[in-house]
């Protein structure tokens, strides 16, 4: 693997750029994903099928878009015992962390004039997206069901791609039976998305879509963003390791090719005053298959610098080895996810930690957040006004500056004449 060498000095900005130019920009998609999204509003499942049959089957007739729950059951009993102890132990802590966020409850304030509650509710439906690209992804199931179930959603479908002979992967199926999704399709790629966004005769329409997928999905789920809430858009994944001098280099490098192994257009970044840690990242990226990804080393001056080298990046994942480094944790706020200690590998994040691994990528950390349950959850405010004079009487002139006679009216007409002011 291709490793650039680089030395911060001054302004992040630039260098920043420089490390997200080092790989392709995505081809734009977006004509061939409106065809399929209008193909599906008006065909249904016979355009799911077709697109099935033509991308995901290799021309061989597809089986049923919904899996039956007998499959299911079935999948999840096949499942090889440490595959479903590894799943079950991902369930358990997503659930735990995902209820901390539910936990926080509901808020309001209390006036002297009127009270506002604000209170949340789940959606009705979620729709996971599971990609199979190189390989089956049990654990994007766990890490977006546990979430919208915790939250309270009542139906949750997942879908993802069949192989060639029409199936999905027992590995999705038996993970959909664990983590507690309520149906399962076999269908992918934007035709997916537009079928879970405008329903189908099959599928049933969602309100939320969430998972990473590649071009066509994300365009997707960026096309029908008004018909339906999405969690964002999931890009190539990008790691920034921030390490002491005194830190082993032999886990540094293997989270790096760890992060690497998504393939293209991923970003693995060493960050360091050492240089000599430094050229030992690199020989060992560089030994290393090729993946695809792009690898940088990067040296700074001091924690400063590194902070303000991670937090214009805004990357996906951000570890923090050593005690100087570790002690920029709570100062790190432009991050999908801090993995805080040598011990703490971000695969570890990825599989069973309880944390999420949907996260923002492509500098997104800057304004977004991680999959939680609040992405499945609705607030609305409950306003109710005891003593509505003052309110009106203050607010009807603010409602006549902006031309709104009527608004000012309607809270006029609630003023008491036996109340003061």
């Amino acid at each position: 693997m291709r490793c650039e060498r680089y030395a911060l000095d001054g302004d992040p900005a630039p260098l920043v750029a420089q490390l997200r130019g080092m790989v392709s920009a995505a081809a734009s998609v977006s004509e061939a994903v409106a065809e399929i999204i209008a193909a599906v509003r008006q065909r249904g499942d016979a355009a799911v099928l077709e697109y099935t049959r033509a991308l995901d089957t290799g021309g061989a007739e597809p089986q049923p878009l919904r899996v039956p729950e007998h499959e299911l059951d079935a999948a999840a009993e096949a499942l090889e015992p440490e595959v479903r102890l590894a799943l079950e132990r991902a369930v358990e802590n997503v659930e735990a962390v995902a209820g901390h966020h539910v936990e926080l409850g509901d808020g309001g304030t209390r006036r002297a004039t009127h009270q506002v509650r604000l209170r949340r509710f789940p959606v009705s439906r979620a729709g996971v997206y599971v990609p199979s690209g190189r390989a089956p992804y049990p654990s994007t199931v766990v890490m977006g069901v546990v979430p919208a179930r915790v939250a309270g959603v009542e139906q949750i479908a997942v879908c993802a791609p069949p192989g060639p002979d029409g199936a999905v992967s027992p590995l999705i199926a038996g993970a959909c039976r664990l983590a507690g999704a309520t149906a399962l399709y076999r269908m992918g790629g934007a035709q997916s998305i537009a079928a879970l966004a405008l329903g189908t005769e099959t599928v049933a329409p969602v309100d939320v879509i969430v998972g990473p997928g590649n071009l066509y999905v994300q365009e997707a789920k960026r096309q029908l963003s008004g018909v339906v809430g999405i969690d964002g858009f999931a890009g190539p994944s990008d790691l920034i390791v921030i390490a002491d001098p005194g830190a082993n280099p032999e886990p540094i490098a293997l989270d790096l090719l760890a992060q690497a192994e998504h393939g293209d257009g991923t970003i693995v970044v060493g960050v360091s005053r050492s240089g000599a840690l430094l050229d030992t990242l690199a020989d060992q990226l560089a030994s290393a298959p090729e993946t695809g990804a792009a690898a940088a080393m990067i040296e700074v001056d001091g924690p400063a610098g590194a902070l303000s080298l991670a937090q214009a990046f805004a990357p996906e994942h951000l570890e923090l080895i050593g005690a100087e480094a570790e002690a920029l944790a709570e100062r790190a706020t432009r991050a999908g996810v801090v993995f805080v200690g040598e011990l703490s590998g971000t695969a570890f994040g990825d599989y069973i930690a309880g944390s999420n691994h949907i996260l923002p990528t492509g500098g997104a950390a800057r304004f977004a957040s991680g999959l939680t349950p609040a992405t499945f959850l609705r607030t609305v405010a409950e306003v109710t006004v005891t003593e509505p004079s003052e309110l009106a009487r203050a607010a009807a002139p603010l409602a006549r500056a902006e031309g709104f006679e009527l608004h000012a009216r309607s809270m006029e007409a609630r003023i008491r004449d036996n109340q003061p002011g």
